[in-house]
């Protein structure tokens, strides 16, 4: 418990946790923009085939 009161009230332990989720956030951002271009490219890969 000590741990998370540190967590959420220290300054370190602040910017510690705005890290934690500004990577998570970035990950999941990166996650959806790599699979909707890969859709997409699959989408025109299957329109050029005769």
């Amino acid at each position: 418990m000590r741990l998370l009161s540190e967590l959420m009230t220290t300054d370190v332990g602040l910017m510690s946790a705005a890290g934690i989720l500004f990577m998570l956030g970035m990950g999941a951002f990166y996650f959806h923009y790599f699979m909707k271009h890969m859709h997409d490219d699959e989408a025109r890969a299957l329109q050029r085939k005769p």
